[in-house]
């Protein structure tokens, strides 16, 4: 199947339509700080439940997960998702009152109106040179993914630093010019038009299920093609053959997410990701009021659930029907999962041109958060607290454009000269998440303890972020066999731990208070909070099926 005319139309309208209306709805906003970082804090419930959805779920998320689905993870890997549908509605009424009320632009900020300036520096610090590694990561899946696709659908090469450099035009060209509403109006309709997409991808894959005549599976740790009854339906044979992948449950020693993992390491990505992650938070900091952005996180979880079944199904699928396809060197790489499935089922009637745009337009959209969230960082954080604290406001947002820029220059940079490596044959989801562990237990335990512990000394969460960094790389070289969720679970513990001795030793004298430092309306939403508990049954539920006593077999 070749790419059509029509297909290349459809890819290059909806591409230059989401630019187009990202500057469109952006051009009014003046040059200052807060119109340029946070929207002039005017955002939306519905926008900001699809942008939070468009900033997290990219290629990253498409090919790392439905890659750790292919290699041996199964459906154990929506974890990730289903957890983070509980933790976004506890970050709604448990965390945002907080943000909103003290009127911040950055995390790092808030543990200054907490703690102290070196709590704030430490973090900011951290988060950029995690953020390094998060814009090459993002870049390199979308550019892995148009790699694959286009060697195996047309038989040509293109190079990763020549598909890397396309998609971090593209989020430079509106995130340079407007900011965090064009992110968030480009969001809008790439979140949209990446479930629509995942969903063809998933109905079309089944539909390829249904007509092979043999299929790949694991049969304890042996690769086998077996046959396949020409009379079982898609539906059939897919439980055929991966019912033992369809368990929210693996062993204790499972060497990326054992059931362990799920009482506590693996809570501590999903809090800090969703609730102190820049990237994401943005999008709630720029709320019009406590309870639009209450709506739009529990909006957000909603379509959280929905995710594992559009990505992580068709990612098991492909290790039945490609995995002959998906090495690379004599070596079985899985995130080459959804390249194979593009390339493989979606015909060329405009569809795959859609889909084409709906993948990248979605990782376009992960980068252009991600370099907005930088960029509010060094600026605010670094740029105006320390090297030029009476910069004006028009100084400010051109150092944030500039911030922009550079961090575009680096996402090329990593993706095509550092992370294309053997070494990630593991999947490049894991790598993401086991990097961020350097300093998300740390910062989730500072927050976490700032927010409960109101006599906690200012010196409390600097210490927490250092004991973090240097027990987490302990561990990675003392114990190389912790996963890295339980090593996770041990820092935070230990942080804990530290924040509580030096709490006894030497109380605040008065607890800390939280003073409004905003005009924003701070009453929240109690339809938010009714659909919200909706959300944890609904994820309850989820758990109990898929469990191997549940009725999912």
């Amino acid at each position: 199947m070749d790419f059509s005319y029509i297909d290349i139309a459809v890819f290059v309208i909806f591409i230059a339509g989401v630019v187009a209306i990202g500057l469109w709805k952006s051009r009014e906003e003046k040059n200052t700080s807060e119109d340029y970082f946070l929207a002039g804090r005017g955002l939306k419930w519905w926008l900001i439940g699809f942008s939070l959805i468009a900033a997290n779920i990219s290629t990253e998320q498409f090919v790392g997960m439905s890659g750790d689905a292919a290699g041996g993870v199964g459906l154990a890997i929506a974890s990730y998702e289903w957890m983070a549908a509980v933790t976004l509605v506890i970050v709604a009424f448990f965390f945002l009152p907080h943000f909103l009320r003290a009127g911040i632009y950055t995390m790092p900020e808030f543990l200054e109106y907490r703690y102290n300036w070196v709590a704030r520096l430490i973090m900011a610090v951290a988060t950029l040179g995690i953020y390094v590694v998060l814009v090459g990561s993002i870049t390199y899946s979308g550019a892995l993914t148009i790699e694959t696709f286009v060697k195996a659908r047309m038989g040509y090469e293109i190079s990763l630093w020549a598909g890397s450099l396309f998609i971090v035009v593209i989020a430079l060209i509106y995130v340079v010019t407007g900011g965090l509403k064009a992110c968030a109006w480009a969001d809008l309709i790439q979140g949209s038009a990446l479930i629509i997409a995942g969903a063809i991808i998933m109905i079309l894959v089944f539909i390829k299920l249904g007509l092979v005549n043999e299929a790949t599976v694991l049969v304890d740790g042996a690769i086998k093609t077996v046959p396949l009854d020409s009379g079982m339906s898609a539906w059939d044979r897919f439980w055929h053959l991966n019912a033992s992948k369809m368990t929210m449950y693996l062993p204790s020693d499972h060497p990326k997410l054992p059931w362990t993992a799920l009482i506590v390491g693996l809570w501590i990505p999903n809090f800090y990701y969703w609730g102190l992650n820049q990237y994401i938070t943005q999008r709630t900091l720029g709320a019009a009021s406590l309870a639009e952005g209450q709506k739009g996180i529990v909006f957000s979880a909603f379509m959280k659930l929905l995710i594992p079944f559009i990505v992580v199904v068709p990612g098991i699928i492909a290790f039945n029907l490609y995995y002959q396809n998906m090495q690379e060197d004599g070596v079985f790489k899985s995130d080459m999962a959804l390249g194979q499935l593009i390339a493989n089922v979606i015909p060329s009637n405009g569809l795959f041109g859609f889909t084409l745009a709906a993948l990248l337009g979605a990782v376009i959209s992960s980068l252009a958060a991600l370099l907005n969230a930088a960029s509010t960082i060094f600026t605010m954080d670094i740029y105006k607290k320390y090297l030029n604290k009476d910069a004006e406001q028009k100084k400010i947002v051109s150092v944030g454009r500039m911030c922009v820029i550079t961090f575009g220059v680096l996402a090329v940079v990593v993706s095509a000269f550092v992370l294309d490596s053997p070494k990630l044959n593991k999947g490049i989801f894991t790598v993401i998440q086991e990097v961020q562990g350097l300093i998300s237990p740390g910062i989730l335990a500072a927050f976490a303890f700032g927010f409960v512990v109101k006599k906690a000394p200012r010196i409390c969460g600097a210490v927490s972020l250092l004991v973090n960094i240097v027990g987490y790389s302990v561990l990675k070289y003392a114990v190389p066999d912790l996963n890295f969720l339980n090593r996770m679970a041990v820092c935070f513990g230990l942080c804990l731990v530290t924040m509580t001795i030096i709490r006894l030793v030497k109380p605040m004298a008065e607890p800390i208070t939280f003073e409004s430092t905003t005009d924003l309306d701070l009453k929240s939403s109690k339809g938010a909070f009714i659909a919200g508990m909706i959300v944890i049954v609904l994820t309850v539920i989820l758990y109990i099926v898929f469990s191997p006593l549940g009725v999912a077999k």
